[in-house]
């Protein structure tokens, strides 16, 4: 009897042990490993793949995607990270994170093909390739109708890159993971662009892509889908419209997801629809279905309450500014609080700067993660770039004890805003999406 782990959480241990380096870039430990399973046939689908990659948009082109198939009645699986609240977010079955009890046996198998046969070496995967290839490897065992897989960093090198994708869409592309990626746009295009394959549509949603992006879907052959090309939308206050090479929409109601970047990222998974609707045909009323249906926490969530609270995974300076012009629009607020945590590595004061003529009060949290920033060096950043005299500042342990600061502080006509990297907005959520009531409003 082999020595496995007996549940999830001892299995996440275990991958976490197993490497030195959270990343470390490259495909030949995984493909290795990928090559060993299904008894050395390979992991793979016999259904179509679509794989997602982009700064900022992903998570959000993955839930429509979703959404649209399943409205036809396709059996949907994705694969998305990181999670908010439980690993299992991670895979979806069907619209909803499976069971632990599914992901198990996955785990096992990547660990047998790890390990290795007779005459073969064992591999040491990161945590992020070893739990892709049981998300993957669960999703396998599903038998889905279609594969949406959400690149995790990058492209070219990602783990997520040893599947064959038979559409790929990329979203918008700005700076981020720079020590990874390059210095700038055209490096991380073209990183990006790695996800393309020779004769396979990619569908690029940025309206004004890289360079790199272009010259590499030339270079391998792809089908390339370019915004404002090969399809076109417009809209008013009411609705939208989109076109594309054979297909058109007219009259669609907005996007369930709330945000002026939407409309792009709905855009292009139009023009993925279209590219793979030989294998996958969609009718025009499970669009409309799915993008009315359509949900995911964390992206400009917008929760009922008294002061209302909006949750936002903005962690760059691209999904920031698109936070800030979302935050103006949502109207009059006397106050508006905000709860922030963040990783180190990250362009802090282009989004502080960004965003500070919005916000009152600052309640910066340390997070529960060696590479966050701390609340008090978050609190330093602002105070480098702020104008504002008047904004008060404080910091606190963790985001539960943020928010609950912020609501003590707040008259029920305020706003909350809670935003920054995915263990900000899920350590808000441990308990389920909060309802607030100010302190002098009855709870």
């Amino acid at each position: 009897m082999q020595d496995f782990p007996h549940t999830l959480s001892d299995w996440l241990a275990h991958c976490e042990r197993l490497h030195p380096q959270t990343i470390e870039m490259g495909l030949d430990r995984v493909e290795a490993v990928r090559r060993r399973m299904e008894g050395g046939r390979g992991l793979t689908w016999p259904c179509p793949v679509i794989i997602v990659g982009g700064t900022n948009g992903k998570g959000s082109t993955c839930a429509m995607l979703e959404a649209i198939y399943r409205q036809a009645g396709y059996r949907t699986g994705v694969y998305t990270s990181p999670h908010l609240v439980r690993f299992e977010e991670r895979c979806r079955w069907l619209g909803a994170p499976v069971d632990e009890a599914a992901l198990l046996p996955a785990f096992e198998a990547v660990e047998q093909a790890r390990r290795g046969g007779p005459g073969e070496s064992p591999v040491v995967l990161t945590y992020f390739e070893f739990t892709t290839l049981a998300i993957a490897s669960a999703l396998a065992r599903l038998k889905p109708d279609v594969v949406i897989l959400e690149v995790g960093l990058g492209g070219r090198l990602d783990a997520v890159n040893v599947f064959d994708a038979d559409c790929a869409v990329i979203t918008s592309i700005d700076l981020d993971h720079m020590e990874y990626l390059g210095p700038d746009r055209e490096s991380i295009g073209y990183e990006k662009a790695g996800i393309m394959r020779t004769g396979r549509p990619v569908v690029v949603s940025d309206p004004q892509p890289p360079q790199s992006v272009l010259d590499r879907a030339l270079e391998v052959g792809a089908d390339l889908w370019r915004l404002g090309k090969d399809f076109h939308f417009a809209g008013d206050k009411q609705q939208w419209n989109w076109s594309g090479r054979s297909r058109r929409y007219s009259g669609l109601a907005y996007p369930a997801l709330r945000g002026a970047n939407q409309l792009l990222n709905a855009a292009g998974v139009l023009a993925a629809l279209e590219a793979l609707h030989p294998r996958l045909p969609v009718t025009a009323q499970a669009v409309r279905n799915g993008l009315a249906l359509v949900e995911l926490p964390g992206r400009f969530q917008i929760v009922p309450g008294q002061p209302t609270l909006v949750l936002d995974v903005a962690h760059n300076p691209h999904s920031v500014a698109a936070l800030a012009e979302n935050l103006d629009a949502m109207g009059f607020y006397p106050t508006t609080h905000a709860v922030f945590g963040a990783m180190a590595d990250k362009d802090l004061r282009p989004m502080l700067a960004r965003i500070d003529p919005l916000i009152d009060r600052w309640y910066f949290t340390d997070l529960p993660t060696p590479r966050a920033a701390s609340a008090q060096a978050l609190t330093e950043r602002w105070r480098e770039v702020t104008r504002r005299s008047d904004a008060a500042v404080s910091c606190h342990a963790d985001p539960q004890a943020a928010l609950q600061a912020a609501t003590a502080a707040a008259d029920p006509a305020d706003r909350i805003v809670v935003f920054g990297s995915f263990f900000t907005v899920g350590g808000v959520l441990q308990q389920g999406v909060p309802r607030l009531a100010a302190k002098h409003l009855p709870a």
